[in-house]
């Protein structure tokens, strides 16, 4: 007769079999390949003892190609919750010790049903992927269990925030799951993303490349902009992972975790330095950024794709913000398609989480050329417009230095419902720059003077004296006020501090129909 600790002992071993996925030589190959088991990835990410493991003794249920004689413990994925400095999360973490960690029924329903315990109580989705792609021996119950997958990520987007990591291998339409959520970070080396491998181009284009050249940490980070953030090792990214949650609040319904503010000194006598006056020479506006945000607290996002522009969170006197600044020393800090996009879905991130805005401006306008008209820069520019239109967090513009044309309307001007706009008193904000206006509006004068060059370079200045100055915006109200550049933490702190009950509301409507 079986007894009470028989069952007990039976029900241990049945956890360590789950727990030792695929086994001791799968593992060992795990690890030979440089990667950590589901598990190890778990242990790292979470606070130690925190996790709680759900559905550990669910396995497939499939009979055909001899699937029936082959165990899978967890189907190939663990999940459960635990907490990332001290607060909940929700998780899943796909088992390449397990089926190659290949999606099937009921692999997908255990993701569904924790993304759906995480939506019920408002808590960060965090998925680590690294599995083959669909179980093929499955069939179109593992297609259907992606789709189950992608609904979700669709439907709670902007409801809690969903981070994918991709610590292995992520093709065909595994990606598009990634592909919907908020942040996409990659392990250099041993991380692909991609529709259609490489055997599978070849034969069909006759083009040959490898899987990291078509698809790894570096492409999807800098030429296709898939991804957000890289690291070297699995452990550098689940850090990057842990410090990114650190400045999400744990759904749409609540505000970002606010720190003790450090006591330092909110007057930046270096600011004045880091800006040539000479608007045609270049500067890295993240010395900036680090003159007016909290010391080491700026978390670059997308930082190698769309150089021209610079986004990311930081802290000001302990608040969480989401900064969206031009970068001069590349393309001018004009906007480009790329820029466009990279832009305008952060800040549709930070309004869905309701982390302010704010935007250090210097846009010499939307970059010309017939690659860019053709690739459809109008619709692309559109969604900066759009996203900045809808957006209602607190916030903030400082023009430091150009704000020409139709990319200063674009960047959170008064017009399209900016709460505060500030200028350097070296700003020049006008339809277009000095040089370009002057010689449209006096190409007769120039052309028919003694001595063009001397004209033209008068004209310029009379110009820039009757219009390329924030003092002529500053009187029709579309800059709040002029300020000293010294100062400009501190305008940020009051702004902050004056806006943190904001409220604000759009028309009633399903929802917009952005430029896509």
């Amino acid at each position: 007769m079986t007894d009470i600790y028989e069952t007990i002992n039976d029900l241990y071993d049945r956890r360590r079999e789950v727990e030792n996925g695929g086994g001791d030589d799968r593992i060992a190959k795990q690890h030979e390949k440089g990667k950590l088991t589901a598990r190890e990835r778990i242990e790292l990410l979470v606070d130690p003892g925190t996790f709680v493991e759900l559905n550990p003794f669910i396995e497939h249920r499939s009979v055909d190609f001899g699937l029936d004689q082959v165990k899978g413990p967890g189907d190939g994925v663990v999940t459960g919750y635990g907490k990332v400095n001290g607060r909940p999360i929700y998780l899943f973490s796909q088992d390449f010790t397990v089926f190659g960690g290949a999606l099937g029924e009921m692999h997908a329903k255990k993701i569904s049903n924790v993304m759906d315990l995480a939506a019920k109580n408002g808590a960060p989705f965090v998925g680590l992927n690294d599995s083959g792609g669909a179980r093929i021996q499955e069939g179109v119950v593992s297609l259907d269990g992606y789709g189950h997958i992608f609904y979700r990520n669709a439907i709670y987007s902007g409801v809690i925030p969903q981070i994918s990591v991709i610590m292995g291998p992520c093709a065909g339409g595994a990606v598009y799951s990634p592909a919907i959520t908020d942040f996409v970070f990659m392990v250099e080396k041993t991380s692909q993303m991609f529709i259609t491998g490489p055997k599978v181009i070849e034969t069909v284009t006759g083009e040959k490349i490898s899987s990291e050249d078509l698809g790894g940490a570096g492409v999807h980070n800098s030429i296709s902009g898939n991804a957000h953030f890289q690291g070297e090792t699995e452990e550098e990214v689940l850090s990057q992972v842990r410090a990114l949650l650190s400045y999400l609040p744990q759904n749409n319904e609540e505000k970002p975790p606010r720190l003790e503010a450090d006591l330092e000194e909110d007057y930046r006598p270096d600011l004045t330095d880091v800006i040539p006056f000479d608007g045609l020479r270049p500067y890295d506006v993240r010395k900036v950024i680090d003159q007016v945000v909290d010391l080491n607290s700026f978390m670059e996002v997308q930082k190698d794709f769309a150089k021209n522009i610079v986004i990311g969170l930081a802290r000001i006197k302990g608040e969480v913000v989401g900064l969206i600044c031009n970068q001069p020393k590349v393309l001018a800090g004009g906007l480009d398609i790329n820029s466009s996009d990279k832009a305008a879905r952060f800040i549709r991130f930070c309004d869905s989480f309701n982390i302010p805005l704010i935007t250090f401006e210097d846009v010499s306008g939307f970059f010309p050329g017939v690659k860019q008209e053709h690739g459809g820069i109008i619709r692309h520019g559109a969604k900066i417009l759009y996203a900045y239109s809808e957006a209602t967090v607190p916030k903030m513009t400082v023009i430091l230095r150009k704000a020409y044309g139709g990319a200063y309307v674009a960047l959170n001007s008064k017009s399209i419902g900016a709460d505060m706009v500030f200028a350097w008193p070296n700003a020049e904000i006008a339809v277009m720059g000095p040089q370009g206006a002057a010689n449209i509006i006096f190409a007769r004068d120039i052309q028919n003077s003694e001595n063009p060059e001397e004209t033209r370079a008068q004209k310029i200045e009379e110009y820039r004296e009757k219009f390329a100055n924030p003092y002529v915006a500053a009187k029709q109200g579309m800059v709040d006020d002029v300020i000293d550049p010294r100062e400009t933490r501190i305008k940020l702190i009051q702004s902050l501090d004056m806006l943190r009950n904001k409220k604000d509301s759009r028309p009633y409507k399903k929802h917009g129909n952005i430029p896509l």
